[in-house]
């Protein structure tokens, strides 16, 4: 069994990279009570295909040396890609993708870790 630690350790991680390219509405949510094939889903947002592109590639660049994702989906059209790192499952909206699907949304009931400074 992962250790939780580690794989919020991973998410705390992935917000990171994720806010210095500059993605917004950055949730991460706890799975591990609603699901058994992921702990954690960090949500972010980009303003446009551009901008989700160049977050999934910050992530998955400098993640590479300790952590390869299992499967990585929608780069190409970059409305909602999806990386899996399997204890932590990252969804790269755009905006208008995010309002659309509505993610947090369908998972409201699931706690959110708070990924403030300092927390």
């Amino acid at each position: 069994m992962p250790d939780p630690s580690a794989s919020e350790h991973l998410a705390r991680d992935i917000v990171a990279l994720a806010a210095g390219k500059k993605a917004e509405g950055i949730v991460v949510l706890s799975m591990d009570e609603a699901v058994s094939y992921t702990d954690f889903f960090v949500v972010v947002s980009g303003a446009n295909p551009r901008q989700t592109r160049s977050i999934a590639d910050e992530i998955q660049r400098r993640l590479r040396p300790r952590h390869r994702p299992a499967r990585v989906e929608g780069e190409r059209e970059g409305e909602w890609i999806l990386i899996d790192y399997v204890d932590v499952v990252v969804h790269i909206f755009t905006t208008a993708a995010r309002d659309f699907y509505r993610l947090e949304t369908l998972w409201g009931d699931v706690p959110r870790v708070d990924v403030s400074a300092g927390a």
